[in-house]
This record gives C-alpha cells, sequence and structure tokens, in this order.
C-alpha cells in the first residue's frame, strides 16, 4: 500500500520541485533582469546627433551652481529612466562648456536663450556666462534671447544677446537692488532669550538682527556702497548692451510706475517703448521667426533646433581628471555658511572641506589647489580649520589661489587671507573683517514655563557655559577677552598673508564689506576674474598649463550618508513646523542662511563667530 501511494505520489512531487525550482529562477531572472536595467540607464548614452544649421536651445532650469547637489547622481539616473527633467539646478560650468562648443561648431548656426525656468544666480555667474556669448557671437553667430517673462537676473543674462523677444503678456521687472534681512530682537525679547553678544569693529553688523529691529545707520552707509557699486555695474552692462542712454534708462525704472500708466497697464507694451525688447511675440510667432533662421526641425513640428542637455552629450566637460595627466590642478568649489563638523546641503563643513584640500596635498600630481567660495562666513574655529590645511598644502609646495564667487566674506576671508593669490569678480563682496560672540542664556524663558535650574559647582567657573543661568560678569568678561582675541588673530593672519603691517588691515576692518573692484585696489586680493582667471592664476605659479585643472569632488562614504546631508537641520525643522506652501522660498532661504549657523551642534565651540549673516540669495537679486 505503501509502495503504490508513493508511486502514486512522485509525479505530484516531481512537479512541484519543477515549478518551486521554476519560480525562483524566474525570480532571479526579473531581478537580474531589473540591475541589466538600472546598470543601462546609468552607463548607457545614446548617440545624439547635431542637425546641420540647427539653433542651440540653451534653458538653464532652476537655480545656476557651482557646486553640484549631493543628489545629482540619483536625479541623472531617474533622468534617464524618464524622459524629462528632474533637475532643480544648472551646472555653470555645464553652460559655460556648452556655449564655448557650440561656436566652433559649424553645425549650430545660432543659439537661442530661454530664461523662463532659469533660477537665482548672482552677478559673477551671469557675467561669467555672458562673456561666453560675447566669445559666441565673435564667430559670428546670433544670440536670441526669449522669455514669458524677465526677472532681474533673466534680463541681465538676456541682455547679453543679440536680439530679445517677450510674450505680449509678458513683463520685465527691473526695479533695482536692496537688501533687506530679518531682525529678531523683539521675538528675542517675547521668548525671554537673554542673547549676550560681544563684538570687534564699529561696522561688524552681523549681530544687529539679534540687537535690532531695525538696520543701524553705520549698516545703511556700508551696504548702500557696496550695493550702489553692484547696481552701478549692472545698469552699466544694459545700457551698453542695448545701446540705451544710462540716464533715460534709471529714468524708466524710477518712473515705472508713471509710464505704465501711460499704457494702459501694459508692461509688454512698455518693455518694447523703453527699447529693453526689441519685439513681443507669443509662441507661435516666435516658433515662425526661428523656423526663419534656422529651418524646420527635420521629421517633427518647430524649428531646427538641439536643446542644452542633449548637446552637452557631445561635448567634453572641462577640468576633468586624465591619468595622461602628470600634473594637476585640483578645483574645489564650496558654497554656504562656515560650520564644523561635515555639514548639510547648502553649507560648508569644516571636516569635508579639509578632507577635500588634504586629498589634493597628499597627491603627488597635484601641483596646485584653485579653491572656489562663495560664503558669508561662520564658525571662526571652523574657518581656521580649513586655513590651517591649506597652509600645510603650501607648505608642503602646492600653489594655493582662492577664487571668490559672489561673496567670500568674514569667515570666507579669514581662510583665504594667506593664499598665495586670490582672485575676485568685481561684483564679489569681501572682506568683513570682525569677530563677534552670541551666547544665549533662556533662565528667564524657563521660569515663564515655570522651570528653574538650580546646583552647585565646585568652583566659581563650573557653571559657565550652562545656558540655562543667568550669565554673569567673570563668563561676559571671559567671552569679550575671546572675541578679542579672536579679533586680533585675524588681523594678524591678514596682516602676514596681505604683507601688510596690522595698523593697515586695522583701517580696513571692523567689519567693513568691500566690493571686489574697490578689494583690489585696497590689497585685500590680487586680481579680478572668475574661476577661469584663478585657474590660469594658479597654472602661471605652478608653471603647468591650465587645461590641467580637474574639480576634485569627495564622494560620501555610502549612499546612506549622502541622504542624510541631503537636507539643512533648520530647513528641515521649518518644513515640518509650517507647510512649504505657507513660506514661500523667497523668505525661507534667507532665514536658514541667516539662522543655520545658530543651530545647536554647529555652532562655534566657543560661539565665536565671523560671519556677515548676509544671505548669499540676497546677491541673486531676482
Amino acid at each position: 500500500m505503501k509502495r503504490t501511494f508513493y508511486l502514486l505520489s512522485r509525479p505530484f512531487v516531481w512537479l512541484w520541485k519543477f515549478l518551486s525550482s521554476g519560480l525562483a529562477v524566474l525570480s532571479n531572472l526579473i531581478f537580474l533582469a531589473l540591475v541589466a536595467l538600472a546598470v543601462t540607464a546609468i552607463l548607457y548614452t545614446p548617440e545624439v546627433r547635431v542637425p546641420m544649421h540647427s539653433a542651440l536651445l540653451l534653458a538653464p532650469e532652476g537655480d545656476i551652481v557651482e557646486q553640484r547637489s549631493p543628489m545629482d547622481p540619483i536625479t541623472k539616473i531617474l533622468n534617464r529612466l524618464a524622459d524629462n527633467s528632474l533637475r532643480e539646478e544648472t551646472f555653470l560650468q555645464d553652460i559655460l562648456d556648452t556655449i564655448h562648443a557650440a561656436g566652433d561648431d559649424r553645425r549650430i548656426k545660432l543659439l537661442v536663450l530661454n530664461t523662463n525656468r532659469m533660477g537665482t544666480a548672482s552677478l559673477d555667474q551671469i557675467r561669467t556666462i555672458g562673456a561666453a556669448l560675447d566669445t559666441f557671437k565673435h564667430t559670428g553667430k546670433k544670440v536670441i534671447a526669449v522669455g514669458d517673462n524677465f526677472n532681474q537676473a533673466q534680463y541681465y543674462l538676456a541682455s547679453w544677446a543679440d536680439k530679445i523677444y517677450l510674450h505680449p503678456m509678458g513683463a520685465v521687472n527691473i526695479r533695482g537692488f536692496s537688501v533687506f534681512r530679518f531682525y529678531a530682537r523683539e521675538l528675542i525679547d517675547k521668548l525671554a532669550i537673554n542673547f549676550h553678544v560681544f563684538r570687534v569693529g564699529t561696522f561688524k553688523s552681523a549681530v544687529e538682527p539679534l540687537l535690532r529691529d531695525d538696520m543701524s545707520t553705520e549698516e545703511k552707509e556700508n551696504t548702500g556702497l557696496w550695493l550702489g557699486k553692484l547696481w552701478d555695474i549692472y545698469c552699466e552692462d544694459v545700457v551698453k548692451h542695448r545701446k540705451l542712454e544710462r540716464q533715460v534708462f534709471l529714468d524708466n525704472v524710477n518712473q515705472t510706475v508713471a509710464q505704465l500708466g501711460s499704457v494702459g497697464g501694459d508692461r509688454a507694451r512698455l518693455a518694447l517703448a523703453t527699447g529693453l525688447v526689441d519685439g513681443l511675440k507669443n509662441h507661435r510667432e516666435m516658433e515662425e521667426l526661428l523656423i526663419q533662421e534656422v529651418g524646420p526641425a527635420p521629421g517633427k513640428e518647430g524649428f531646427n533646433s538641439i536643446g542644452f542637455q542633449e548637446y552637452l552629450d557631445t561635448v567634453t566637460p572641462s577640468y576633468t581628471d586624465s591619468r595622461e595627466k602628470k600634473e594637476l590642478i585640483g578645483i574645489i568649489t564650496v558654497s554656504g555658511n562656515i560650520l564644523p563638523g561635515k555639514g548639510a546641503a547648502g553649507q560648508i563643513g569644516a571636516d569635508d572641506l579639509v578632507k577635500r584640500i588634504r586629498k589634493a596635498r597628499q597627491d603627488a600630481r597635484v601641483k596646485a589647489i584653485v579653491l572656489r567660495i562663495a560664503t558669508g562666513g561662520g564658525s571662526a574655529f571652523a574657518s581656521e580649520l580649513i586655513r590651517e590645511e591649506l597652509a600645510a598644502a603650501r607648505k608642503d609646495g602646492k600653489i594655493v589661489v582662492v577664487s571668490m564667487g559672489a561673496m567670500a566674506a568674514s569667515g570666507g576671508y579669514w581662510l583665504a587671507a594667506d593664499a598665495d593669490a586670490i582672485v575676485a569678480a568685481p561684483t564679489t563682496l569681501t572682506g568683513s573683517i570682525g569677530i563677534f560672540g552670541a551666547i544665549p542664556s533662556v533662565d528667564k524663558t524657563l521660569a515663564k514655563i515655570g522651570l528653574h535650574s538650580d546646583g552647585i559647582g565646585t568652583t566659581d567657573i563650573a557653571h559657565f557655559g550652562n545656558l540655562t543661568r543667568p550669565m554673569s560678569d567673570a563668563e561676559a568678561s571671559t567671552m569679550q577677552m575671546d572675541v578679542e582675541r579672536g579679533y586680533r588673530q585675524f588681523i594678524d593672519i591678514v596682516a602676514k598673508g596681505r604683507r601688510m603691517s596690522a595698523e593697515q588691515v586695522e583701517k580696513l576692518a571692523e567689519g567693513r564689506v568691500w566690493d571686489g573692484a574697490t578689494a583690489l585696489k585696497l590689497g585685500l586680493v590680487d586680481r579680478l576674474g572668475d574661476l577661469h582667471d584663478a585657474v590660469d592664476e594658479a597654472a602661471k605659479r605652478a608653471k603647468i598649463p591650465a587645461e590641467n585643472g580637474y574639480y576634485l569632488e569627495l564622494a560620501p562614504d555610502n549612499y546612506l550618508e549622502r541622504f542624510k546631508r541631503a537636507e539643512q537641520p533648520i530647513e528641515a525643522l521649518m518644513a515640518r513646523l509650517w507647510p512649504a506652501a505657507l513660506i514661500p522660498d523667497s523668505l525661507r532661504r534667507p532665514m536658514v542662511e541667516q539662522l543655520d549657523v545658530f543651530v545647536p551642534g554647529n555652532n562655534d565651540p566657543e560661539g565665536i563667530y565671523c560671519h556677515s549673516l548676509l544671505p548669499l540669495s540676497a546677491l541673486s537679486f531676482q
């Protein structure tokens, strides 16, 4: 009986084994297919064919950046899998490489600049792109700018075009530059927080948001000087490109409201009447004009063109490493507030930057380091750690050149002061040589909710640093001495690095902010220029070709680490407290940039800062 049952059951057992094995094999095949698909998406680059006599459509998306987002590789994979762009930023070097390549490409007849989706960009970045557009035009090719609307940054870039066309329902919004910061004295008083502030320097206004509810007369004087010079550069470039009279242009801006009434409130007609644009065309009319220029697109609707991202795939990127090169210039780009530790997105973590500098310092092929930096400063301690690593690189025989972006002030100048050379744009804000300390005590805040702190220590100073206790005169005296020592150290670093006397530096210090052109006259920088000029300077000093520059990146240990650092702590907190819809980016960004240096765990170990508290976004002038 058992034998019969066994014989009858065997076919079913074999069938089950076959099915289970088949399912295992099938699932493994599916898994391998998915892996192969992912690898293909990452590695596969479709062949790009550039049509003859075509237009290059340059349409920057999101903010113009010089340091790629830490999430960029993930975005790149998603872009390959989905046939649409997920970017919220455009790498400046990609724009420059594309324009320069197109200028030498006989297949490209003209360049169409569409600024509709362009986000923030600083004046120095736009001027760098503008210089590339000038080079493109010198080849005999035209640049046409189109836009549904133009904010100040978008129009500034568009002004380099031969022709500018605006949608009939659009506008050119030029209103001049301004700087407004958040002042928190009333809020601090309502929260019963006692902020103990210690500073050196008449013009060191970074602490004003903690002490006042408005801008001081001294700060208005200093800010008005550099802000006016940046506005002068903007106006000079626009009137030169558009062949306008400067005073007429300024009068038109100042009389916008009255002039708008004269054209029945039609902003597009006003832009045309004042010479800001060359024509008003809707999308269909614009397409027809471009078809007349380059012909129709082969086999599809629209004009004969190739997109920026597609064309970029045909271009060899600048500043990429090649094992054939025996001598290199390492380029490091960073931006944001300077903080101890690793830092998050949009911050300069001292640990990370020191690692990147050290990597270049220990690489025998790297003969020079170019540090491209945009920052208003931050922690004095973190700034010193970075400066020390740059000094170690110089001691090891490396040439060190600092390239300043929109701003490299306070801590940014601290770490740059003794480089072999400092290169700044005319619009760069720099200097702000000063120190402050800011320590809150929350004893009154806690008392409001019925919470009190008391205890005993083994010494007279055991309570120092306890935020739940009132600050004693002795602790305040100690903090003031620390700040004064930090200021003296800052002065000495600048004096030694810039080969000045301490007395000369003190005349330029006290927290004053200077534009790049003035900083050159004062001896705070060595030459005016952009990143390309800084690489040239490093190449000359190191006696190697400028083409040997390459971007030196420090990849996180793993993708989990990359995700952890994708968000700033204070930005994450704000997102949880208030929905994004309630706080527009124009408010959220400057708040984050002003306040993230004070987030617990990020601040200087001694509460001492060399920071301007001027948000980088304030220099993007949308």
